[in-house]
C-alpha cells in the first residue's frame, strides 16, 4: 500500500512539474497562437556558446515562473544557432531565413508577435531582468496588441 500511495504522490509531482514547450516551426507556431488567442515569443539563440543566451535561459525562460507565464499566454519559438548541437538542414536553412526576416545582428534576442503574426516587439540582449521583470514587459506587450 505504501509504494501505491509513493508512486501516485511521484505521479502526481510529475505532472506539477511542466516545462514550456518550445518549438522550431514558427507557421506551426503561429498557427496556434492564432487559435490559442496567444502571443508569440521567439528566442534567437546560439545556446550551446552564447554567454548571453545562457544566461537568460537560465535565469528566465527556464524558470517555473516563466515557464507557468508562458503555459497561460505565449506560444514559445526557439530559433537556435548552436556551435556544436546537430540540427537538420532543413532547420538550419529555416532558422537562417528568420535571422534576415527579422533583422536579428546578435544573440540572444527575443521577438515577440501578436496572435496575427504581427511583430509587437524586440528585445536586443540580456540586460539581467529577472522574471518578475520579464513578464512584466511581455504583460505591457500584450495589453497592447489586444
Amino acid at each position: 500500500m505504501k509504494r501505491l500511495i509513493l508512486a501516485f504522490m511521484l505521479c502526481w509531482i510529475a505532472a506539477q512539474v511542466h516545462a514550456a514547450e518550445w518549438m522550431t516551426d514558427l507557421p506551426k507556431a503561429l498557427a496556434k497562437a492564432k487559435a490559442d488567442k496567444k502571443m508569440v515569443l521567439m528566442d534567437f539563440t546560439g545556446s550551446d556558446w552564447c554567454p548571453g543566451c545562457i544566461e537568460l535561459h537560465k535565469k528566465v525562460l527556464a524558470t517555473p515562473e516563466f515557464e507557468k507565464y508562458a503555459d497561460k499566454n505565449l506560444v514559445l519559438v526557439v530559433v537556435d544557432f548552436p556551435q556544436k548541437k546537430e540540427q537538420t538542414e532543413e532547420l538550419k536553412k529555416a532558422n537562417q531565413a528568420l535571422l534576415g526576416k527579422y533583422n536579428v545582428d546578435g544573440f540572444p534576442t527575443v521577438i515577440v508577435l501578436d496572435k496575427d503574426g504581427a511583430q509587437v516587439s524586440k528585445m536586443d540582449g540580456y540586460e539581467g531582468d529577472s522574471p518578475q521583470d520579464f513578464i512584466a514587459k511581455l504583460d505591457k506587450l500584450k495589453q497592447k496588441s489586444s
